[in-house]
């Protein structure tokens, strides 16, 4: 059971692959004066809204026909015959001051399923395409065409307060101009590549209620190379895991995403937990025998089986990475360890 969402792929009138996002409302301030300090950059997605299920019969004519969703191929999965689609466009178009006049027909895009990271349910988001009638209008200053190329310059030359993409824009559009990457996700997970190259996938775990899961978060470049820079650096590696940790039962699932990944693999732990320490190590070294691991002196830890240690950094310590490079742990600890 999921909630659903509508998110709207405005397309210019002229033709050219451009589309339409809207710049999104600032979160709510925490009434902490330290926490709202902090000013988010502007982050632009697409125009979207809530997708509600019909409470009984269609009220009135309908004003939104999406063509071709009964032939979609995710159409086993979403009916949009049983939600109230014209209210969810009314809703997404006034985002960027249209009306549903000026579009003209709408198609089925794409169906995308949230992961279940919890506590409430996941939301599903309906996907549909419409071009503009007549020009493009005086769109007000909330809403910007945007491009593939655009959007992927934000996401990668990211500099403090830039403008950013958001995760309709990134999940509908973005991740599949991508190429394809070696690394694939088990069939039988939901994960969410956002940014892409990031994939997270909420992993089955005993952690504090109401939540079941924690992320599993995998930094898998389509392409790596020897090339990391200057830089004081103590290990690189082809891909990055984080936390990669999960009850028994998901043991299989975790091995089947290690052996998919390049053996030349770095481990970061984040904190202390029972699901990260409790197996996963001589796991994970069964599967990635060039594996290293990164952590905090508190979590100075003995694989079972592979009779390695992690690296146990004691006070200070970041990671740099390059990016769609080789990653690049960049060691800056002082009074430092490396076991």
């Amino acid at each position: 059971m999921a909630a659903h969402n509508l998110a709207v792929i405005l397309r210019s009138s002229s033709g050219d692959p451009r589309f339409l996002l809207a710049r999104q409302r600032r979160p709510p301030e925490f009434s902490d004066e330290e926490y709202d300090s902090y000013v988010d950059s502007d982050l632009w997605d697409l125009p979207s809204a809530p997708l509600s299920p019909l409470a009984g019969p269609r009220p009135g004519e309908v004003r939104v026909r999406v063509e071709d969703a009964a032939a979609a191929p995710c159409s086993e999965k979403v009916d949009l015959g049983r939600f109230d689609v014209d209210s969810a466009v009314v809703q997404g178009l006034g985002l960027v001051g249209l009306e549903v006049s000026d579009v003209g027909e709408w198609r089925f895009f794409k169906y995308v399923e949230e992961a279940e990271f919890g506590p409430g349910l996941p939301v599903n988001t309906v996907f549909i395409e419409g071009k503009l009638i007549a020009g493009d209008c005086n769109l007000p200053e909330s809403c910007k065409w945007m491009s593939i190329r655009s959007c992927l310059d934000w996401l990668v030359d990211v500099k403090p307060s830039s403008d950013r993409v958001g995760l309709l824009a990134v999940l509908g559009l973005i991740n599949d101009s991508m190429p394809p990457s070696k690394f694939k996700v088990p069939s039988t997970l939901i994960y969410q590549e956002y940014p892409s190259g990031v994939v997270v996938v909420p992993m089955g775990s005993r952690t504090a209620k109401p939540f079941r899961t924690t992320n599993l978060v995998v930094f898998a470049p389509s392409s790596s190379s020897d090339e990391c820079g200057e830089g004081n650096f103590i290990m690189s590696g082809d891909a990055l895991i984080v936390d990669p940790g999960c009850q028994s039962q998901h043991h299989e699932e975790l091995g089947k995403i290690v052996a998919a990944l390049p053996r030349k693999l770095i481990v970061f732990l984040t904190h202390h937990h029972h699901d990260h320490i409790e197996g996963e190590f001589s796991l994970i070294a069964s599967y990635s025998t060039e594996s290293y691991f990164i952590s905090k002196g508190a979590l100075r830890l003995k694989f079972s089986q592979s009779k390695q240690y992690p690296i146990c950094i004691e006070n200070h310590w970041s990671c740099h990475f390059l990016f769609p490079a080789t990653w690049v742990a960049n060691w800056k600890g002082k009074n430092s360890e490396l076991i």
